[in-house]
């Protein structure tokens, strides 16, 4: 009982499509969901946080100038050279 070697073997198509489609549609497809995964995650998650936002210059803050008196010290030791400059 001989097994012919035509029936065995598999044709040109089957070869390029074992060699060489299957492994490229399974990366692209791999590939295509990373992407995917990466837009949504930046969609939805990264573009909120400050870290991501300074990194790639999303949002500047604008430079605004501090005010002479903008806290409660400020406000403690401006009243205390009051006191010692009416009391000198």
């Amino acid at each position: 009982m001989e097994i012919s070697s035509s029936s065995c073997s598999l044709s040109y198509w089957e070869y390029l499509n074992l060699i060489i489609l299957r492994p490229i549609l399974a990366l692209s497809f791999v590939f295509s969901l990373l992407v995917l995964g990466w837009y949504l995650a930046w969609k939805l998650v990264l573009v909120h946080v400050p870290l991501v936002q300074e990194i790639f210059g999303l949002r500047r803050k604008p430079v605004q100038p501090k005010p002479p008196t903008r806290r409660r010290l400020t406000q403690f030791y401006n009243s205390i050279n009051a006191h010692d400059s009416t009391s000198t």
